[in-house]
């Protein structure tokens, strides 16, 4: 397993980070610890979470997925060996069950969010805790033509300092951006270096053959402010592995479960994935593999977040890191790309 720096932390990284969000809904306690296991005995060292985690997010199910984590720690003894990230909610998005809604990003709903995450994930630290998505009405989740909208948000310096308060008190390590735009990245940024607050180690969005959006505006942000991408969605919702081909809906698969999540579905989308898994097939690869492959090679990636709902899929999800992808096959997905640009944005 490849380590990379975490920013300009002291941390180092597997290029694999093992994401969590089916644990609590798709997945039960056993399973999920089945997959811990499995991906430490693989050298990954990095777990991401969140408090609204499983997704979908419910009322009934918000917060299992920590606690699945912490009884995890708890009955493995092992915490110190895992770099553990997670996330505070934003406002929107349905969710109206978390603390006082509306969330905000402000120091009451910082303070209590991190307390909270400690006592499930039965911790005294999180090493990456990062805004899951910006306060502020902006593009992200997949919405395209930008319209303005004059509004009160915390403002981004009383966010740092609201974190950085949490980094004095040892409760958090780091700090991490999600879903996040270039303003919104740049201006973290700046204001940490000016003012001496805490800095950003990374940005956590999608990023995908459907999607390469982040390569536009961010993957220059990411390189030259060593704040690299933590890649969510690599296999754009198991949509580049091949198994919804021809309209196939697999039991229990995620997007068959749940007719929420559409992101990855529009035909256009649907074009591009069958040709890039035709591809992988014509090279003789498991298109899942060739998909993984490709993220956790770019430049600006730091980690790339692989989520299972099975053994099987995690095993073939960590096969991917001894794939490498020829000058001839990188031209062809280039090709694709340039006739169907980020047809799931």
């Amino acid at each position: 397993m490849e380590y990379r720096p975490l920013g300009r932390s002291d941390l180092k990284v597997s290029a694999l980070c093992l994401g969590s969000m089916t644990w609590g809904e798709q997945n039960n306690e056993a399973e999920g610890f089945a997959q811990i296991d499995r991906a430490k005995a693989a050298g990954i060292n990095f777990l991401d979470t969140a408090e609204m985690y499983p997704v979908p997010p419910r009322g009934e199910t918000y917060g299992a997925t920590e606690r699945i984590i912490g009884n995890y720690f708890k009955a493995r003894g092992n915490r110190a060996d895992w770099i553990l990230a997670s996330k505070i909610a934003g406002p929107g998005n349905g969710i109206d069950y978390i603390r006082n809604a509306p969330l905000k990003h402000n120091r009451e709903h910082i303070r209590a969010a991190v307390d909270a995450s400690l006592q499930r994930l039965q911790t005294d630290w999180i090493d990456l805790y990062q805004l899951h998505w910006p306060e502020r009405n902006t593009n992200f989740f997949g919405q395209l033509g930008y319209r303005h909208q004059d509004q009160d948000f915390t403002p981004l310096q009383e966010i740092l300092e609201a974190l950085g308060e949490q980094i004095s008190a040892g409760k958090i390590r780091h700090i991490g951006l999600s879903n996040e735009t270039p303003w919104g990245t740049m201006k973290f940024l700046q204001l940490a270096d000016s003012l001496g607050l805490a800095r950003a180690v990374s940005i956590q969005n999608p990023y995908n053959l459907l999607n390469r959006s982040f390569e536009v505006g961010l993957a220059e942000v990411a390189i030259r402010e060593q704040c690299g991408l933590l890649a969510y969605s690599p296999l754009a919702f198991g949509m580049l592995s091949g198994k919804y081909e021809n309209g196939a809906r697999p039991a229990n698969a995620r997007i068959s479960l749940f007719s929420r999540f559409s992101r990855y579905t529009n035909p256009q989308a649907q074009a591009a994935c069958t040709r890039y898994v035709a591809l992988a097939r014509e090279h003789g690869l498991d298109p899942a593999q060739m998909a993984l492959a490709f993220v956790t090679r770019q430049p600006f990636v730091t980690s790339n977040i692989i989520g299972a709902t099975s053994l099987e899929q995690l095993e073939s999800n960590l096969a991917s890191t001894s794939l490498t992808l020829s000058d001839e096959l990188l031209a062809a997905i280039d090709a694709i790309h340039r006739e169907q640009p980020n047809p799931a944005p």
